[in-house]
């Protein structure tokens, strides 16, 4: 990642206009592997512009070369994980030999979940270094030799999803059991109905999942704009003086579960209104003194939501969020270490985490650290809009998922400094 960082300041702390946000990374990242599994039967349009998309749509075509060659194909997905999640699993049902491998941060991010259930399928795979973590190396074309699989639940959806994306490729399809409570069930229901979209029917009952071996049917899939990316523009709404934004695209039916931010910043004096062209937001005075707030379905939005309220000195609690300490970066953590840079802090009571802002100050400027974690860029990135300056050391994580939000930012008053 660049060592450089970025200067933010918004002078007039109003935010008025339209902000175009790139497809869903991870309706993307679903569509790109059904539509390789397809063999083409699927299109699929407005594909995000994020990086882990691009690397995904490279990974695919360089998983291709496998069948052409006894070689071992070296696929590097560097940061990103939904591609390392789903990748395991596809790589297993095509011809080819392969090491499938990351960032060293990567390297660390558990995945021996997921290799246990597909060795429990058939899979031929090993460890290249420590045991439960990649690089992997995957011997494709495997045979199945059994139907039904258990996977624990409250680790991370991408699991299951990554299990049901292949399951009606595989011979006898697939009986997936859910242990335990799931995490993130927007998630996966997000993967059956993309499925489904593309003739893939399922059946779900109570903590099983079941899916037969049938063929994927032609249609396109349009992805939508992503409604994590909106959550950002909520935050700087909400931190305004005066702010008002239309966000083109989004529908009031959306598979993502990150439209639960609709809900979770009407508490934050944010209106939304979905209308012909796109999703309208505006600032008003009606929030409310809610406290908790869970996170379970929708973990990707925690970040915003801890940043917004230390800047504007409300105590939450958070729950639902046991997952963060396994993304991009122990994302519980990087907040606390954040939001003490102002006097917030977070205080840990089991499952719950209590954001106290007693102590918490308004300073001059203030630097932030993202992690080489996307979402700790622009979660704090709105902070600009109630402090003087705002420092964000290497802003080029933003590319990860949301490449023009920096651009974005300038066209709506920041002045963005190199």
């Amino acid at each position: 990642m660049s060592s450089t960082s970025l200067t933010l300041r918004h002078p007039s702390k109003v935010i008025q206009g339209t902000v175009q946000l790139t497809g869903s990374k991870s309706e993307s990242n679903r569509a790109l592997i059904i539509q390789a599994l397809s063999r083409g039967t699927v299109n699929v349009e407005n594909l995000s512009a994020a990086a882990d998309t691009v690397i995904m749509n490279k990974a695919l075509a360089l998983a291709d070369t496998g069948r052409e060659t006894e070689e071992i194909v070296t696929v590097n997905i560097g940061p990103a994980g939904t591609a390392m999640r789903f990748l395991t699993s596809y790589l297993n049902l095509i011809e080819g030999n392969f090491v499938l491998t990351g960032t060293e941060r990567m390297q660390q991010r558990p995945i021996g979940i997921l290799v246990d259930a597909l060795k429990t399928l058939g899979a031929d795979m090993t460890y290249e270094k420590a045991d439960g973590f990649p690089p992997l190396k995957i011997k494709g074309g495997m045979t199945q030799n059994q139907r039904k699989v258990r996977i624990q639940g409250n680790v991370s959806s991408q699991y299951l999803s990554s299990l049901l994306l292949i399951a009606a490729s595989l011979n006898d399809g697939l009986l997936l059991e859910i242990e335990g409570e799931l995490t993130s069930r927007p998630y996966v229901t997000m993967t059956l109905n993309m499925l489904q979209e593309a003739g893939i029917s399922h059946r779900w009952i109570n903590n099983s999942i079941a899916i037969e071996p049938q063929e994927f049917q032609p249609t396109t899939i349009y992805v939508e704009p992503d409604w994590s990316a909106a959550s950002y523009w909520y935050a700087m709404v909400a931190l305004s003086e005066k702010g008002e934004a239309v966000l083109p695209g989004l529908k009031a039916h959306s598979l993502q579960g990150d439209i639960a931010i609709v809900d979770i910043m009407s508490h934050f004096g944010v209106a939304s209104s979905f209308q012909e062209d796109g999703l309208h937001i505006a600032k008003v005075n009606n929030g409310s003194d809610k406290v908790l707030f869970d996170f379970k379905e929708c973990p990707d939005l925690a970040q915003t939501i801890v940043a917004l309220a230390a800047a504007i000195r409300r105590d939450i609690s958070i729950t639902g969020v046991e997952t963060l300490k396994i993304k991009e970066t122990d994302r519980l953590a990087a907040l606390k270490n954040e939001i003490e840079k102002f006097g917030a802090t977070i205080i840990a009571d089991e499952e719950t985490y209590h954001v106290t802002t007693k102590d918490a100050y308004v300073p001059k400027n203030v630097t932030f650290d993202t992690y080489e974690d996307h979402r700790m860029a622009m979660a704090f990135a709105p902070l600009a809009l109630v402090f003087d300056e705002v420092i964000i050391n290497d802003p080029i994580v933003v590319e990860k998922s949301y490449p023009d939000f920096w651009k974005h930012l300038q066209q709506q008053g920041f002045t963005v400094e190199q």
